[in-house]
């Protein structure tokens, strides 16, 4: 009789490698056989851990977006004033969430998802909650997801546009943004 292999990580580590298989393939070329390989797990182990490919991608996203939130929140904490605000913001949206591309597609696979499936959408909904508590701390709730919803857009820009954008460009559009906005 053959022993069973303990490991007590393989669920973790079938999530991270849902997450990288995304990156690489996309939501549509996302497959249990896929990720189960580069999981270094039997087939059978998908189907043991997670009852269908939408609860692997649930896990996974929800896993991704509170490792996002994180750097975001990580990214304001330190934060005083305007001068310092604006800078941050700059390195979140050049840095944070567009420097990678695989996090820019698992962004950008995320969304999609979020359009088409209320489950997803509730992930993102989260994320932009936490986003927002994170910058009501420097400036009251209208302004707040107004400038998440910047942050957004230019994150997009940023990462998609075939003509490079500027950090300065950047900086000048959430100044410009704060100046009707006043940072507490």
């Amino acid at each position: 009789m053959s022993q069973r292999r303990h490991d007590p990580e393989r669920r973790d580590r079938i999530i991270d490698s849902a997450l990288a298989t995304i990156a690489e393939h996309g939501v549509a070329g996302t497959t249990h056989r896929k990720v189960a390989k580069h999981a270094d797990v039997p087939l059978g182990s998908m189907t043991y851990h997670f009852a269908d490919m939408d609860e692997l991608l649930r896990e996974a996203f929800t896993r991704y977006a509170k490792r996002i939130a994180r750097r975001f929140a990580d990214r304001l904490a330190a934060v005083s004033g305007t001068d310092q605000l604006v800078a941050a913001i700059a390195d979140l949206v050049h840095h944070d969430l567009s420097e990678s591309p695989e996090d820019v597609v698992l962004t950008l696979e995320l969304y999609t998802l979020a359009a088409r499936k209320p489950d997803f959408r509730r992930i993102t909904h989260d994320w932009m909650e936490q986003s927002r508590a994170v910058l009501e701390r420097h400036m009251d709730a209208t302004a707040a997801f107004e400038v998440d919803a910047l942050i957004e857009g230019l994150f997009i820009h940023v990462s998609l546009d075939q003509q490079p954008r500027s950090r300065a460009g950047t900086e000048r559009a959430v100044r410009r943004f704060l100046t009707e906005a006043p940072v507490r």
